[in-house]
């Protein structure tokens, strides 16, 4: 049976009435609004939704409930000063879309996604690496598209370099041709570089993408990825058919290649010493 999602004093049967609710406040206000009474809690409890509330309760998630109670029983009203709520506003965000921005008391505010706080997505370090590193060459990308457009556009259309076919804006996407795809290249900079992916700091920038807090990190991707990657302009079909590609995980089958022993360098002999004008 199904165990209800219950966040703050709203229980739900099921998680898409959850995302229906808050997708409903979200588009009841515009861009800027505040949100007001019932509203305001709903979001604040969805700060606080503990995501163990809609999994089967076994011994282990009945003692980390506990043990997050006891967090919550400890901590001070310093802090609870800190994380007070002041507002909460509706925020515009990439894309032109609305996205709930949530302003506290020591003057510093955050953007909150219902969808990732209600279906608990979780970003690993090797996933925030590679968000950072698309985001990092975002404004590289869209350029290269616009020079193309402004080069080749007829009456707003240009030709699909895979498929020849006249194409709008709309459908048409940077691609990265083989073999220097995307992910092959953000996975050969992390070769080169060696990076400690689990002590990287981010940040977000003004259109809410994750970015890396280190701006010369930054920029010494877009050099690489400026010198490794070959760009075309494809219908997003075209493009969509290929992005699984060269994303190979590894698996404990995997055959690796074993470094030979390293043999120790015989002592120079006498005669070698004399040569060498020892």
């Amino acid at each position: 049976m199904v165990r209800p999602l219950k966040i703050g004093k709203n229980e739900f049967k099921y998680k898409k009435d959850a995302l229906a609710y808050y997708k409903a406040i979200l588009n009841a206000y515009n861009f800027g609004e505040s949100l007001s009474g019932s509203d305001f809690q709903a979001v604040a409890d969805l700060l606080e939704y503990d995501y163990l509330n809609s999994l089967a309760v076994d011994e282990e998630t009945e003692q980390e409930s506990e043990d997050a109670e006891e967090a919550v029983e400890n901590t001070s009203d310093e802090d609870e000063d800190d994380f007070y709520i002041k507002d909460i506003q509706v925020a515009r965000v990439q894309f032109n879309t609305k996205c709930f921005e949530v302003f506290y008391a020591d003057d510093t505010s955050q953007y909150i996604s219902y969808l990732m706080l209600i279906n608990n997505k979780r970003y690993e370090p090797e996933k925030l690496f590679y968000v950072a590193c698309r985001n990092s060459v975002h404004a590289d990308i869209r350029a290269v598209k616009q020079a193309y457009f402004d080069i080749h556009s007829v009456k707003g259309q240009v030709k699909c370099q895979e498929t020849g076919i006249l194409s709008k804006w709309t459908e048409l996407a940077v691609d990265h041709r083989q073999p220097n795809t995307f992910s092959i290249i953000v996975d050969r900079f992390k070769e080169v570089t060696n990076p400690d992916l689990a002590a990287i700091e981010y940040t977000s920038n003004a259109q809410n993408q994750i970015i890396f807090k280190d701006e010369n990190l930054t920029e010494r991707f877009r050099i690489y990825h400026k010198d490794k990657a070959k760009l075309r302009l494809v219908r997003k079909e075209c493009n969509s058919s290929r992005a699984a590609m060269a994303r190979v995980k590894k698996t404990t089958k995997d055959l690796t290649v074993s470094p030979p022993p390293i043999t120790p360098s015989p002592a120079p002999s006498d005669s070698t010493e004399r040569l060498a004008g020892r």
